[in-house]
C-alpha cells in the first residue's frame, strides 16, 4: 500500500532465477477453468459521486458490514471514508461520507456493528502518530478513539483480534548519513499493534504493542539472522491473520515477513522474501513491447500478503525502493518458496492488452494487492496489478500449484481487493483519479456467475509465439479478412512502434489475436500513426495514418507482407486546413481499375460549415480526390467535441462511427450511422444524408465497467457479424481495458 503521505499538523528464500517458475498452463487446465463458475462485473461506481467533485476523490481500501450490504472505503486525499449501499450489487447507492478533519484514513476493517478506521495523524515523518476510530456503522458515530503511537498502514481482523501495522514510513526525499536519497534507516522504527476486540463493548478493548526492535532501538536478533535489509528500521506494511491466530506482516522495504502469535504477542518467525531474477520481460520504455529483457537479483519487497491456509502465505511483490519481482509468490510458514509466478503475471498483462509501456523500465505491472477466499468450495487468490489495471484470479486449492482462472479488467490503480464470499461478490476499489483527463476512481463489483458460461470480458486475448504472448494494445481500426468467415484485421496506433497489423480469430470466446505482421518500409520496420485499416480484395492493405499536422496525414498502401508500396498525401488545400485531428478511418470499394478508397476525417476543416466533417474518395487508378460533407452531431462543449473515428464499407453503404471525447459517466455520444455511397464528381461540398444504425452507449454500459471514450474500430466479418473495439490508449491516463464485442450481425445489430 505504498502511498505518498500528505503530512498534516494536528531464512530459506534465497536468490532464484525465474523465467517463469509457474510454467505454462497445463494442458486441459484452461478448459477446466472455463467450465467453472466465473466472475462477471456488474457495476462500477465512481466515488466522486459520493460527495466529491472535480477534486481528487479515491477509494483505496474497503470493507463490508457484517450483513454484506454496506461498503465502507477509505479516501486518503479527502481525509474521509465513504459509505455505499450494495444491497443490489448492480446498483450501488451513495450513503455519504465521514470526514476526519483532514487526516488520512489508511485502512478499514469491520468488527460486528463497528467499522475500525486506522488514521494517520502524523505531523511529519519523524513525529509520527495515528489512531483507530471505532465507528458504529448504522449511524456513523464514533464510539471510541484509540491512539496507536505511530503512523498506521493496514489493519486486519479475525476472531477476537485486530492486527495493525504501524509503518512509520520513510521520507523518500531524505538522505540519511552515509546513504542515498530515500534510504533506510530513518527513525522511528515501525512495530505491530494488537487490539483485543473479543468484548462486545469497544470501551473494553485492549491494545498491546509488539516491538520490532530492541528497547535501545537496535535490531532484533531474529531480524538480523533472517538477513533483512536494514533490520534496525523495520517498516510493517500489510497484515493477514490465519485460523490459528497467527498474523503475518510484510516488511516491504526490509524485504521480509514476520509471523507473530496474536495471543502472546511473540514474534515466532522472521524470514527474508528473497531475491529473484526474471527473464523474458519488457524492461525498456521505448514504445515497443519487447519481451527480451531481464531483472537480476532484485528483492521481492512484498506489499500485500494473505494466508492461503494455515501453513501457506501468498505475497504480491510490488517492490519499493530497490526491487519488485513483477509477480507473486507462495511461501510456506517457515519461509520456503513453494511457487513463484516468474514472468507469467507480467505475461497476463501482455496477453490481455494491458501492458503498461510507461512502466516497463521500472516495476512493470506492479502486483500490489492480494486477497484469498473460498467460493463454492473453491479456494481462490486474487492478485491486483496497480499499474496495468487488472486482477488475476487463481485456484490455489493446491498452494504449490496455483492455476490461472480468470482475468478481471479494473479501473485505474486497483488498490483494495475485497472478497465477500457470503454474497458471491468480489470488490475492487481504485485509487487513481484525475478529472482533467476524465479518469475517475471508483468501486467495481464482480459477482460469481450462476452459470458456467464464458465471461463477457475480456473479449480479446492474444496467442503465444515462441512461448511468449503477442503484445498488443491501442487498437485503432478493424477490417474484414477477405475470404474468411470469422477473421478480422486490426492495427495499433502510434502509442506503440513499429506499426503492426494483427489477425484476429473471432470464432472462439474470447476472440484471439493469432498473428502480428510488422509494417516495413525499404526493408526496415516502419512507424505510422495508423488510425484505420482496410484489407484489399486482391491482397495487401490500406492504412489511414494521422499526422501531427495536416501535411503529415497519409494514405499508405501495403502489400500482403506489410511492405509499403505507396504513400498518398492529402491534397494541399485539405491538409493546410487541418488541426490536430486528421485521418481516422479508411474503407475500400471495388477492385482493380475500379478500386476506390474512402477516408474519414475526424473533425471539421477550418473554413468548412460548422459540424460538417469530410469524407474523402480517392480513385486509385487516376489519383483523383473527391470530397463529401458528413453532418456530425453538434458537440456538447468545446472540450467534449464530437467527431468521426471509423469507416467501413458494407453493401453499398458506409458505416460511420461517431463519438464524443468523454468517458465514464460523462460519455453521451457513441453511435454508428450509415450513408449511401455517392457516385459521380461532386460540386462544392454536398452533405450526405445519414441514418442512425445503432447507439453503442447501452452496449458499453452493459459491461458494467468504466465506459471507454475511444470507440475506434468497426469491422464486419465475412460471415456478416459486426465487431466493435475501443482504443485503450496503451494504459496511459486510461483504465487500459479494451472492449471488443459483437452486437450481432449486420441485419440484427443495425436498423437497416
Amino acid at each position: 500500500m505504498r502511498r505518498r503521505m500528505r503530512w498534516t499538523a494536528g531464512l530459506a528464500a534465497g536468490a532464484v532465477v525465474f523465467a517463469g517458475m509457474a510454467g505454462p498452463t497445463p494442458a486441459g487446465a484452461k478448459d477446466k477453468a472455463d467450465k467453472a463458475r466465473l466472475f462477471e462485473r456488474v457495476a462500477t461506481y465512481p466515488v466522486h459521486q459520493n460527495g466529491g467533485g472535480a477534486e481528487e476523490t479515491v477509494a483505496e481500501i474497503s470493507a463490508v458490514g457484517e450483513d454484506g450490504r454496506t461498503l465502507i472505503y477509505t479516501d486518503a486525499p479527502g481525509g474521509k471514508v465513504g459509505f455505499l449501499d450494495i444491497r443490489d450489487p448492480s446498483r450501488p447507492k451513495s450513503l455519504g461520507t465521514l470526514s476526519f478533519g483532514g487526516h488520512e484514513p489508511t485502512s478499514v476493517a469491520v468488527v460486528g456493528q463497528y467499522a475500525l478506521v486506522v488514521i494517520n495523524t502524523s505531523a511529519s515523518y519523524t513525529e509520527t502518530s495515528g489512531r483507530v476510530e471505532v465507528i458504529r456503522i448504522k449511524d456513523r458515530r464514533t464510539v471510541r478513539s484509540i491512539e496507536l503511537g505511530g503512523q498506521p498502514d493496514s489493519i486486519a481482523v479475525s476472531g477476537k483480534y485486530a492486527a495493525i501495522a504501524i509503518e512509520n514510513e520513510r521520507d523518500e526525499d531524505l538522505t540519511p548519513q552515509g546513504g542515498d536519497e530515500g534510504d533506510l534507516p530513518q527513525a522511528p522504527a515501525g512495530f505491530l499493534q494488537i487490539l483485543d476486540v473479543e468484548k462486545s463493548d469497544p470501551a473494553r478493548w485492549k491494545l498491546k504493542k509488539v516491538p520490532f526492535t530492541q528497547a535501545d532501538g537496535s535490531a532484533l536478533p531474529s531480524f538480523v539472522k533472517a538477513g533483512l535489509d536494514t533490520p534496525q528500521d523495520p517498516e510493517p506494511e500489510y497484515v493477514t491473520i490465519n485460523g490459528r491466530g497467527k498474523v503475518a506482516v510484510t516488511l516491504q522495504e526490509n524485504n521480509g515477513i514476520a509471523v507473530v502469535d496474536l495471543a502472546s504477542g511473540r514474534v515466532e518467525r522472521v524470514f527474508s522474501a528473497g531475491d529473484v531474477t526474471v527473464t523474458g520481460i519488457d524492461t525498456e520504455e521505448d514504445d515497443s513491447i519487447s519481451l527480451t529483457g531481464s531483472i537480476v537479483d532484485v528483492p521481492r519487497e512484498p506489499d500485500a500478503i494473505a494466508w492461503i491456509d494455515d501453513h501457506h502465505l501468498a505475497t504480491a511483490n510490488e517492490g519499493d525502493w530497490k526491487g519488485g519481482s513483477r509477480g507473486w509468490t507462495v511461501f510456506d510458514d517457515r519461509g520456503n518458496i513453494v511457487w513463484d509466478a516468474g514472468n507469467t503475471f507480467e505475461y497476463l498483462a501482455v496477453e490481455h492488452g494491458h501492458h503498461n509501456e510507461d512502466r516497463a523500465g521500472n516495476k512493470g505491472s506492479e502486483p500490489e494487492g492480494i486477497a484469498v477466499a473460498t467460493y463454492k468450495g473453491r479456494r481462490l487468490a486474487f492478485v491486483g496489478s496497480e499499474r496495468s489495471n487488472f486482477v488475476a484470479v487463481y485456484d490455489v486449492s493446491k498452494p504449490s500449484k496455483p492455476s490461472f482462472v480468470q482475468f478481471l479488467p479494473t479501473n485505474a490503480g486497483p488498490e483494495g481487493l475485497l472478497a465477500v464470499p457470503s454474497r458471491n461478490l468480489f470488490i475492487v476499489s481504485s485509487e487513481t483519479d484525475d478529472a482533467s483527463v476524465g479518469l475517475r476512481a471508483g468501486v467495481q463489483l464482480f459477482r460469481l456467475d450462476k452459470t458456467k458460461a464464458p465471461a463477457a470480458v475480456p473479449g480479446l486475448v492474444s496467442a503465444s509465439e515462441n512461448g511468449k504472448p503477442i503484445g498488443w494494445g491501442a487498437l485503432s481500426g478493424l477490417s474484414s479478412v477477405p475470404g474468411s468467415r470469422d477473421g478480422l484485421y486490426a492495427v495499433w496506433d502510434s502509442a506503440y512502434k513499429p506499426t503492426r497489423i494483427f489477425t484476429i480469430d473471432t470464432g472462439g470466446k474470447p476472440a484471439k489475436i493469432t498473428r502480428a505482421l510488422t509494417v516495413t518500409k525499404g526493408g526496415a520496420p516502419a512507424s505510422y500513426d495508423a488510425e484505420g485499416i482496410a484489407a484489399r480484395e486482391e491482397g495487401g492493405f490500406w492504412l489511414a495514418s494521422e499526422g501531427a499536422k495536416g501535411p503529415g496525414n497519409l494514405l499508405v498502401r501495403l502489400d500482403a507482407s506489410g511492405a509499403v508500396q505507396q504513400e498518398v498525401p492529402l491534397p494541399a488545400d485539405i491538409a493546410s486546413r487541418m488541426g490536430g485531428q486528421g485521418l481516422e478511418g479508411v474503407a475500400t470499394v471495388g477492385t482493380g481499375t475500379g478500386e476506390q478508397v474512402w477516408v474519414a476525417l475526424q473533425r471539421p476543416l477550418t473554413g468548412d460549415p460548422a459540424d460538417t466533417v469530410r469524407l474523402g474518395r480517392y480513385d486509385v487508378a487516376s489519383g483523383a480526390w473527391a470530397w463529401f460533407g458528413y453532418p456530425v452531431e453538434p458537440s456538447a462543449s468545446t472540450a467534449n467535441w464530437n467527431g468521426l473515428s471509423e469507416l467501413t464499407s458494407v453493401g453499398g453503404r458506409l458505416l460511420v462511427v461517431e463519438r464524443d471525447k468523454a468517458s465514464g459517466t460523462a460519455a453521451a455520444h457513441k453511435k454508428v450511422y450509415s450513408v449511401a455511397l455517392p457516385s459521380g464528381a461532386p460540386e462544392g461540398l454536398p452533405v450526405l444524408a445519414k441514418t442512425l444504425e445503432r447507439d453503442l452507449l447501452p452496449d458499453l454500459k452493459g459491461f458494467g465497467g468504466w465506459v471507454q471514450e475511444k470507440v475506434e474500430g468497426l469491422g464486419v466479418t465475412g460471415g456478416g457479424r459486426v465487431w466493435i473495439v475501443t482504443d485503450n490508449d496503451a494504459v496511459d491516463d486510461a483504465t487500459g481495458e479494451t472492449v471488443f464485442y459483437s452486437p450481432g450481425t449486420v441485419k440484427s445489430a443495425f436498423r437497416r
